[in-house]
């Protein structure tokens, strides 16, 4: 089935798609500083301008998109219309994300993975859940963390 709007629409809807301050990342970040953590921003001298930073906890986190970052999950369903330039730009954006990761945990960070669909669809956890697992592998040493819906 193509696509129900016009080219033109959909570049539009598409590029109005914001890559920083998303909903999730919203959640995520409210819920840490309710449980009184604090943390930078989109710090641009770290790989991937990572979305928190965590400096007293040698941490960062990432709010990932599934859609966006291609994750294994009911979120994330391939387009059908263009596949080959979506194939393109999600496994780009997949190495791009291991290419960073790697270069953080090299420089002595511990990274963490929010995943969109711990706190959207059907497998989503409750809001206070993913906030308490992110809170309880700050505190720890474990070098990562991913969480992901249901």
């Amino acid at each position: 089935m193509g696509d129900v709007v016009t080219p033109d629409v959909r570049s539009r809807m598409m590029s109005g798609i914001r890559g920083k301050n998303t909903g999730p990342e919203l959640i995520v970040r409210r819920q840490l500083h309710e449980l009184g953590f604090r943390y930078r921003l989109h710090v641009r001298e770290l790989p991937g301008k990572p979305d928190l930073v965590f400096p007293r906890y040698g941490a960062v986190v990432f709010v990932h998109g599934c859609f966006w970052h291609g994750h294994d999950c009911q979120l994330f369903k391939w387009p059908t219309t263009r596949t080959s330039f979506w194939k393109a730009k999600i496994e780009g954006n997949r190495s791009t994300d291991l290419r960073n990761a790697v270069a953080l945990r090299s420089s002595g960070w511990r990274v963490g993975i929010v995943w969109e669909c711990a706190l959207k669809g059907r497998g989503r956890r409750p809001e206070h859940d993913v906030a308490a697992r992110c809170a309880q592998w700050l505190r720890s040493s474990r070098k990562d963390i991913e969480i992901k819906g249901t």
